[in-house]
């Protein structure tokens, strides 16, 4: 099996439990007896062991070897899947999602570097345009799944359907990474250290970590607000959203179908800056007072350009530091979860201020601003 199909399983795994648990949280807090706030904790237990784990396991891919990390990553999130499958209680299903959270920061952004390691950066972004379309595809099943069918067959299923894909995903790894992303060096903790020096002696990663970090402000941080922006006087926008946000989604895919086609039309500086005007631009169309069904291919296009300058960072992020890989990856991935932490609070300050709207104008134009001034110093190699 191809390397990079093997790692697009794994990513998948970790990527279809990322936002399985919102559409259940109702579900979740009747059945366990807890208040809706109680459940929606549920999200922050995963979301925040994952970023820290991060700053941890990038190290450790690059000392212990990115293959035999990834392997291990899996059995500990398949094992912390079945645990929530089988939780019976409210503490017990938190603490394996805490646990499952740990162990999904092991997945993608180690995958990401073992790509970089091993595909030469002229077929690199394309690699990675593949990887990132299914872990786009997986956020979405997930998502869907979980809505369609947690009320037909129960929370329980749902978790333990990704647990099954969890073991596949580790079963695929244990045959094919054996021999990827060996071993270097102990684990240590100035070793770890020096991994992260080394990715910020190279003069463009503040730039990289920068724009990762905005684009998850600004772009998909402030997605939270879609259904008040589109809310009418008859609808309360949440059926709205839930369609702008598959278009978005949508526009994820189909530029990774033709990511290929694109990466050999235009250089990298050139995706950076139509990818950032594009999602910016479609942001300040959205801002009009449109029927929110002309907002819908706005959304799409805004999911297209964010994805295209998105694919464009990390295969930068990939080079920054090729000797410590897994670190520069882990920082990267640390930086966009960041920004999506703080997309709700920069939108509920601006929108207090000055309206959902006009939120998204500003939050277009700073992303548009940003890629345009990046791109003149993101480097070709």
């Amino acid at each position: 099996m191809n390397l990079v199909a093997v790692l697009c399983i794994a990513g998948f795994s970790s990527s279809l439990a990322l936002r399985s648990i919102d559409p259940m949280l109702p579900l979740l807090a009747a059945d366990l007896g807890v208040s809706f706030p109680d459940a929606a904790f549920l999200i922050t237990v995963y979301s925040v062991p994952y970023a820290a784990a991060l700053l941890v396991l990038g190290p450790a891919a690059d000392a212990i070897g990115k293959g035999w990390l990834i392997r291990v990553c899996l059995v500990g999130f398949a094992v912390s899947l079945v645990g929530a499958a089988v939780a019976p209680s409210y503490g017990w299903l938190a603490v394996a999602r805490a646990v499952a959270g740990v162990f999904a920061g092991g997945l993608i952004p180690v995958a990401l570097a073992l790509i970089g390691d091993l595909v030469p950066f002229g077929e690199r972004q394309v690699a990675i345009s593949r990887f990132l379309l299914v872990t786009i595809i997986g956020q979405m099943s997930g998502a869907m799944l979980t809505g369609l069918l947690s009320e037909l067959t129960g929370w329980r299923t749902m978790f333990a359907g990704m647990a099954l894909v969890a073991v596949g995903a580790t079963v695929a790894a244990h045959f094919f990474l054996t021999a990827s992303g060996s071993a270097a060096r102990r684990l240590t903790l100035s070793g770890a250290w020096a991994d992260y020096r080394t990715v910020f002696l190279n003069p463009i990663t503040p730039l990289i970590f920068g724009m990762a970090a905005a684009e998850g402000t600004l772009v998909v941080g402030i997605l939270s607000f879609v259904a008040p922006l589109l809310a009418r006087p008859d609808a309360s926008g949440v059926f709205e959203a839930g369609v702008a946000i598959g278009a978005f989604a949508l526009g994820g895919i189909s530029y990774g179908a033709l990511a290929r086609f694109l990466i050999g039309m235009f250089r990298q500086p050139h995706l950076v800056r139509m990818g950032g005007t594009l999602a910016g631009g479609m942001y300040v169309l959205v801002a009009l007072p449109v029927h929110w069904l002309a907002a819908v291919p706005f959304f799409y296009l805004a999911g297209f350009g964010f994805f295209m300058l998105h694919n464009t960072l990390q295969t930068q992020a990939t080079e920054l530091a090729p000797r410590a890989r897994g670190s520069a990856m882990a920082l990267f991935a640390a930086a966009l979860f960041l920004g999506q932490g703080l997309g709700p609070i920069f939108g509920d300050a601006v929108t207090r201020a000055v309206g959902v709207s006009t939120l998204y104008a500003i939050a277009g134009l700073l992303i548009a601003i940003l890629s345009l001034a990046s791109a003149r110093l993101v480097r070709e190699r």
